[in-house]
């Protein structure tokens, strides 16, 4: 049986705080409540949760300033909550290195959903679980359920970078800098246009199974459809 996972709900609404800690307690997990801001980088430092729930809004400090300090020193899974669904809030947290974000309202069920999904792809170890999906970034070629794809160059590093992190979203402009080694300017098309056409090999191969998913107003991430 799994030890119960520490989670750190950053989130100074004290109804709020305490219905995501009942919701994860009864899911099996650990959670402890930061309300002030000031407060998450010494905690983090004191003791590593094994995900963060980290609300953007925040009396001490902002959610934003406390991802960006956590990213420079430990990787821990963070999922940012905010009630700013404006897109720029949205992407610029992604961009900081949060793995993933939830907006209010939102159904506790739902938090505990992602945390559940965060969790279990940590502990399949360090490969991500990709579905059938097979990446050989030294020989430039990728292979779905026995299968080679017939990739351009750019197609394969959209595919490996989105493949690398499974339901992690990127913006258009992340997938934009990591898809053209020689940071030209494209617009956002170009990327839904590889995309587009990635899709269409994979359902070649898999019908029926969407394993790039659009986020309305974000970008796309990679769902190997388990």
């Amino acid at each position: 049986m799994n030890a119960p996972a520490d989670i750190l709900v950053v989130e100074d609404e004290p109804k709020i705080a305490e219905l995501l800690a009942d919701y994860l307690r009864a899911a099996g997990h650990a959670p402890r409540i930061i309300a002030n801001g000031a407060d998450v980088v010494p905690a983090v430092r004191e003791r590593m949760p094994d995900l963060i729930l980290l609300d953007l809004m925040l009396p001490g400090r902002d959610g934003i300033d406390i991802c960006r300090e956590l990213r420079t020193f430990t990787q821990v899974p963070i999922i940012m909550v905010t009630a700013r669904v404006e897109e720029v809030d949205r992407l610029l947290g992604l961009e900081l290195g949060a793995d993933d974000y939830i907006c209010k309202p939102f159904s506790p069920r739902e938090v505990v959903a992602r945390v559940k999904a965060l969790l279990r792809r940590l502990q399949a170890g360090s490969e991500p679980d990709s579905g059938g999906l097979v990446i050989d970034g030294d020989r430039f070629e990728a292979s779905l359920d026995g299968q080679r794809l017939d990739l351009t160059a750019v197609e394969f590093r959209l595919l490996q970078t989105l493949a690398a992190t499974p339901g992690r979203v990127y913006s258009r402009d992340q997938l934009m800098e990591r898809i053209y080694s020689d940071h030209r300017v494209v617009g956002d098309r170009t990327v839904d246009s590889h995309v587009k056409n990635l899709r269409r090999k994979l359902a070649a191969i898999r019908s029926g199974v969407d394993m790039i998913q659009s986020v309305y107003g974000v970008g796309y991430r990679f769902d190997p459809g388990n």
